[in-house]
C-alpha cells in the first residue's frame, strides 16, 4: 500500500510540474487577475480599506487608506501611539496633518516624518501591496519564468518579477494557489544571494467592490525568520 501511495504522489507531482510548464507568465497573472479583479475595477473605481497593523514591541495602529487611481488621489489616515497622522496627495501635490493641525512644529514633523516624499513612499507602499496581482501589469514590471514550487507546505505556481532600473531593483516571487490562481504569498530580495529580504504570507480573503483581498498578511526576515508584523483588513 505504501508504494502504491509513493507511487500516486509522484505522478501527483509530475502531473503538476508538467501543467506548470504549459503556463506562461502572462496567462497566469491574467488569470490570477481575473479571480482577484473578476469585474476589471482597478484603475477605474476608488477604493477605501480600513486596516489593523500590528508590529512586535509596538503599538497597534489603526489605518485607512482612499486609493482613487482615476482621479490620482490618496489619503492615509493614521492613529498612532494616540496621535493622528494624515497625508493627502491630490496628483503631485501633497498636505499633512499632526492631530487635525497642519501647523506643525520642526520637532513634531521630523519626529513623525511629515513631508512629501514620506507621503509618496507610503502611496506608493500601500497601493503597491493592496493592488496585487493586478499592479504586476505597471510598466517596468518584467515578469520570468514560472515553476511549480511550494510554499508555507502548499503546492504552488512562482512567478518570478523583476524590474527596470528606474523603478526598482528588488527581486520577487508570487505565489499563486494551482486551482484558483489565487496569490498566496510572496518573496522579496534586495540580495538574494546573501538571502536579504523577506517573505509575506497571506491568509483569509475579504470581498471589497468586487475584489477579493488578502484578509491577513504576516511578514518575516529571510535571513533570521523574524516576524515583523501583521496587516489586518477591517471591513
Amino acid at each position: 500500500m505504501k508504494m502504491y501511495i509513493q507511487l500516486f504522489l509522484l505522478l501527483l507531482v509530475t502531473a503538476t510540474g508538467l501543467r506548470a510548464q504549459t503556463v506562461s507568465a502572462e496567462t497566469l497573472l491574467e488569470r490570477s487577475i481575473k479571480y482577484h479583479d473578476p469585474k476589471g475595477q482597478w484603475g477605474k473605481t476608488p477604493m477605501t480599506l480600513n486596516l489593523k497593523e500590528t508590529r512586535p514591541g509596538g503599538s497597534d495602529r489603526t489605518t485607512t487608506i482612499g486609493i482613487d487611481l482615476k482621479k490620482q488621489t490618496f489619503r492615509l489616515d493614521q492613529m498612532r501611539e494616540g496621535n493622528q497622522l494624515v497625508y493627502n496627495i491630490a496628483m503631485d501635490d501633497c498636505t499633512y496633518e499632526l492631530n487635525g493641525n497642519s501647523d506643525i512644529s520642526p520637532e513634531d514633523l521630523e519626529k513623525y516624518r511629515l513631508n512629501c516624499d514620506r507621503a509618496k513612499t507610503m502611496r506608493n507602499y500601500y497601493t503597491y501591496l493592496w493592488g496585487l496581482p493586478m499592479k504586476l501589469t505597471d510598466p517596468g514590471t518584467i515578469l520570468h519564468e514560472v515553476k511549480m514550487d511550494e510554499f508555507m507546505g502548499k503546492a504552488a505556481y512562482r512567478l518570478k518579477v523583476t524590474y527596470s532600473p528606474e523603478v526598482g531593483s528588488d527581486i520577487w516571487y508570487f505565489y499563486f494557489d494551482p486551482s484558483s490562481y489565487a496569490l498566496t504569498g510572496y518573496r522579496f530580495y534586495h540580495d538574494e544571494a546573501t538571502n536579504d529580504g523577506e517573505y509575506i504570507t497571506l491568509k483569509g480573503e475579504e470581498k471589497i467592490k468586487n475584489f477579493r483581498l488578502p484578509k491577513e498578511r504576516k511578514w518575516y526576515t529571510h535571513k533570521e525568520d523574524k516576524y515583523l508584523g501583521a496587516d489586518i483588513l477591517q471591513q
